[in-house]
């Protein structure tokens, strides 16, 4: 009778134990907070693609606060933002090759740095300027509108944009 318990006892543990392991390996239903996005269009016949993640404001004071002025920022939330470029393009008139890159940004008050990495690596922190490709600057500008979500569009002209807060960026691809 003492093994029988045992085995009794055993098998009840194992069983509890499991329901334990499956709650621990659940999928997590719940929203991310910065949830991801995409962005696609074309520059003519030359596909732009932009995964990132989407901040939201929630009453912070994002430029120079959230996001210091003068600093590398990895342009969203979570994993480094990505470009992909289906053929060669120009950037602002500069060349870079066909391919996926890192999408960085150095925001200042009148105007940003673009930087197209390609090292593409969760968060800002494996950010390394020696893999930068290519860098171009750009103004900032007040967009016409609030934007509580950061959001990338890419126009049929190939006009990438950036809004987030109360600021605009923009670069041109072709």
């Amino acid at each position: 009778m003492t093994t029988q318990l045992r085995k009794h006892t055993l098998s009840a543990i194992l069983f509890m134990l499991s329901f334990i392991t499956m709650d621990a390996f659940a999928q997590n239903d719940k929203p991310r907070e910065s949830p991801p996005a995409t962005a696609s269009g074309k520059a003519g016949n030359k596909t732009i693609t932009i995964q990132y993640s989407q901040p939201a404001v929630k009453n912070r004071d994002v430029w120079g606060k959230l996001v210091p002025y003068g600093q590398v920022w990895r342009t969203g939330a979570n994993e480094t933002t990505s470009i992909e470029f289906s053929d060669d393009v120009t950037i602002e008139g500069k060349p870079l090759a066909k391919g996926k890159y890192a999408l960085f940004t150095i925001p200042n008050e009148k105007e940003w740095t673009i930087i197209f990495n390609k090292t593409i690596k969760w968060g800002a922190f494996s950010y390394k300027q020696e893999e930068d490709v290519l860098r171009v600057n750009v103004p900032v500008k007040k967009s016409k509108s609030f934007t509580e979500r950061m959001t990338f569009t890419v126009s049929n002209q190939g006009l990438v944009t950036l809004k987030w807060e109360n600021a605009q960026v923009d670069f041109t691809v072709k």
